[in-house]
């Protein structure tokens, strides 16, 4: 045996023996990873459960199927994922999924999952939702792919233009979270509406004003509004 095979002995002993003491002793997390498993865990069970999709490819058209035990119900939770009860209109966008997320014509089983848990992961309540976080996860796709050619450009032009089509779709991509969030406040704004009465010879002040107590002496109007304080002299009242 040479020496090159000695060492390759040794080698594959060490392997061995670094897996029999995995299995052995299991890996014991740390503190914070723990915390952090735990909050996964936890926010995964807030979520509603939504069945994979799964592609093939049958005489040149795509075909889509849901990894669930139950074709029904498999259907419902997608239809709730994409908060829809209109089963044509799930279809339609899963359609429309499958094309964006393909690769060189050829459908993609990972792109697609991955749009659709953009999707999900807005949590649609409506097809009006459902629509824009499918147009947010297309354009989110986009701007990775400019991203990635604006890393590998090789001249100016290809720079200017990667540059330029990936501000786009970033600015785009800004816009339809402000869609997204007025649609769900439906365009409604809080107005706080003051009435400020204004008396002959007042002043109208805007902002917060405190007003010292009345003074005892000052006198009122037959309308209940006091008496401004005057200065100077007065005119003397005619004597009969």
């Amino acid at each position: 045996m040479t020496a090159n095979e000695k060492r390759g002995d040794y080698l594959s002993g060490k392997a061995k023996k670094a897996d029999a003491q995995a299995v052995a002793k299991p890996y014991e997390p740390t503190p914070d990873e723990r915390t952090a498993v735990e909050a996964v865990f936890a926010r995964k069970k807030q979520k509603p459960p939504s069945p994979y999709l799964k592609l093939s490819k049958k005489g040149g058209v795509a075909e889509i199927s849901l990894d669930h035990p139950e074709l029904r119900t498999g259907q419902l939770l997608l239809m709730h994922a994409l908060g829809t009860t209109e089963a044509d209109f799930a279809n339609g966008l899963l359609n429309q999924l499958v094309n964006v997320s393909s690769k060189g014509g050829e459908p993609d089983e990972d792109g697609l999952n991955f749009m659709l848990a953009v999707i999900k992961g807005i949590e649609p309540k409506d097809q009006v939702e459902a629509m824009l976080a499918a147009q947010m996860a297309a354009i989110h796709k986009a701007t990775m792919t400019f991203a990635r050619r604006l890393s590998h450009v090789e001249t100016i032009a290809q720079q200017d233009s990667a540059e330029r089509a990936l501000n786009k779709l970033a600015r785009t991509f800004t816009t339809q979270i402000e869609t997204l969030n007025r649609h769900r406040g439906k365009g409604q704004q809080k107005v706080t509406v003051e009435h400020v009465h204004v008396h002959q010879g007042g002043q109208a002040i805007v902002g917060n004003v405190e007003q010292s107590p009345e003074p005892k002496h000052q006198g009122k109007t037959d309308a209940g509004v006091p008496n401004a304080t005057t200065h100077g002299p007065r005119k003397s009242e005619p004597t009969q």
